[in-house]
């Protein structure tokens, strides 16, 4: 049977002028800039207007840890969406927005697939309305004005050899990693070591999507720190002079902006962060403003539970007052084979014992959700043409063994239509079980004794190794009064460990930090384990040779 790509379905699709979307969420036409005739940006300041209205119930997305066979989070993210409005809720989704570095490297597209996509896809994915660039720009004029004080004769006494605040670009590229600048004179800098991060892992990024308002932006971009002096003291932007500026160049990427589905449901795509490296999330203020428009919405954190869900809850609720009334984990029955041993090459092969030995990963990220954070959860299982039902029961029955449904989700072939059994029991959850959020750890524990916490209760870790000058770096943020700070920790996708290679469930392992680091305008402490890179690197066969377009301007090869 032959399958219609995900862009093909797409650019088939039937849209809604972005005027009458916003319209239908009561949206005032003076709050709506419009960027061509499908997307729009909307002006926070519309909450103000929607202080007094209650919010809808906030239902998180997240998965088991990452594979090769895919999870589809994104997808069961938006059918999910479909599949509420299909039974009559006024519902609103609350998405990030694709990076070009994936986009370009592996995943070839970030809109969903199949028949649960927002669009316009191909916009979506392709510098939509150019908040990512805008990012980009202010994080590399912090960086021109640092190195430019320093030229000027460096009043404040920065050490070139203690500069922290890297440049960046949206775009894969392992060349830029390690460089070297301010080559050719005196008229051309200081000659000093740097480096490239992408841009979703930047700090910058991360204030977009924390901040609630241009004032608080600005002044958590004052705070960031950018260097230290001969002496050890932070620099940050606001020392410079740089936080005016910097925040003119993002007034407009800081408004959410407003897309639909293919099946026309209201969806809010707002900010980047990677999970992996940043907190991962959307922005705060396109979260409350989906809060205020339905009655339900549908957000997703990036990666597995581990990382974007932890980062969600830990991070982005302590410091929005947000609550989730319930979480949605996704899996497949291929990716948990995958976790059990089985090669990409015998998924589609029925392998129940593969089953028994990878399904211990979802069971982890379940016990995460329900134990560690006190929220009602549910499993839904992302189908795959190939498996077969007895593959089905086996999940079925030992989420159940803890006291958590998992129902089949077909929204990748059916659109709403296929998430509906799913919806209707996210609601039941929703109304009828226990919520009891809490979170990991307090903040006013030491920086190690947090770290730990989220190794060991998070990733079922023994412990934490503390390498070179961490324990050196730790505690002289806590000394320079950052120590009440959360973490966030930058740990690989791929196992719930900091070793890739450790599938499944693993145990009997210690987490090895590397690095950390402030992010004070974010509001946490960055935490580098393992191999983990601030600047990915494209894979042998990058998604770009595959992406064209024609000379009508159709682009062809998004996933």
């Amino acid at each position: 049977m032959s399958y219609k790509s995900d862009i093909e379905i797409a650019q088939e699709a039937s849209m809604k002028v972005i005027n009458e979307v916003a319209a239908e969420l009561d949206i005032p036409e003076e709050y709506v800039e419009n960027y061509g005739k499908y997307k729009a940006k909307i002006d926070y300041n519309i909450l103000r207007d929607y202080q007094d209205k209650p919010d809808g119930k906030l239902i998180l997305v997240t998965a088991i840890t990452p594979t090769p066979a895919g999870e589809g989070k994104t997808t069961t993210t938006v059918g999910l969406g479909d599949a509420l409005s299909r039974l009559g809720n006024k519902t609103v989704i609350a998405l990030r927005e694709p990076s070009l570095g994936p986009v370009f490297g592996i995943k070839g597209g970030a809109a969903g697939g199949g028949y649960a996509q927002v669009v316009p896809m191909e916009d979506i994915n392709l510098h939509f309305t150019g908040d990512i660039h805008a990012v980009t720009t202010a994080n590399n004029l912090i960086a021109a004005m640092l190195d430019n004080h320093i030229q000027q004769g460096n009043p404040l006494g920065i050490d070139p050899r203690q500069i922290v605040w890297k440049r960046c670009m949206d775009m894969n590229d392992r060349q830029l990693r390690f460089i070297t600048d301010g080559l050719g004179g005196k008229p051309n800098g200081t000659p000093r070591e740097d480096g490239f991060d992408i841009s979703v892992a930047s700090e910058v990024m991360a204030v977009l999507c924390l901040a609630s308002d241009i004032r608080d932006l600005k002044e958590r971009i004052a705070r960031m720190v950018i260097a230290y002096t001969y002496d050890g003291k932070p620099v940050t932007a606001g020392d410079i002079k740089a936080q005016g500026a910097v925040a003119a160049l993002m007034k407009d990427a800081l408004k959410p902006n407003l897309v639909q589905t293919l099946e026309n449901t209201p969806a809010f795509i707002h900010g980047g962060p990677f999970a992996n490296i940043a907190h991962g999330c959307n922005s705060v203020v396109a979260t409350k403003l989906a809060l205020k428009m339905g009655d339900y919405v549908v957000t997703e954190a990036g990666f597995g539970a581990d990382l974007g869900a932890e980062k969600f809850l830990d991070i982005k609720c302590r410091a929005s007052g947000l609550r989730p009334d319930a979480v949605v984990i996704v899996a497949t029955a291929r990716a948990l084979k995958h976790h059990g041993g089985v090669a990409k090459a015998d998924l589609n092969n029925e392998n129940i014992p593969a089953l028994e030995v990878g399904i211990e990963n979802l069971l982890k990220h379940v016990e995460n959700i329900t134990q560690n954070f006190g929220l009602p959860a549910v499993v839904a299982i992302n189908e795959f043409p190939t498996d077969t039902r007895a593959e089905m029961d086996f999940i079925e029955q030992k989420c159940r063994e803890l006291g958590v449904n998992a129902v089949l989700s077909q929204v990748w072939a059916k659109g709403g239509e296929g998430g509906e059994a799913l919806a209707k029991e996210v609601i039941r959850a929703i109304d009828e079980e226990k919520n009891e959020f809490r979170f990991t750890y307090d903040t006013d524990m030491p920086v190690k004794e947090k770290i730990e916490a989220i190794a060991k209760k998070i990733y079922g870790a023994d412990g934490v190794d503390y390498l070179g000058k961490t324990s050196k770096q730790i505690a002289d943020l806590e000394a320079m009064g950052f120590g009440n700070l959360p973490v966030c920790i930058a740990k690989t996708q791929y196992s719930l460990s900091d070793d890739p290679q450790k599938l499944g469930r693993p145990s009997g392992f210690n987490v090895a930090v590397r690095n950390v680091k402030p992010s004070v305008g974010a509001g946490f402490i960055v935490v580098l384990t393992g191999d983990i890179m601030t600047m990915p690197g494209l894979p042998k066969v990058p998604a770009a040779e595959a992406i064209d377009v024609d000379d009508s301007g159709k682009i062809s090869g998004l996933f």
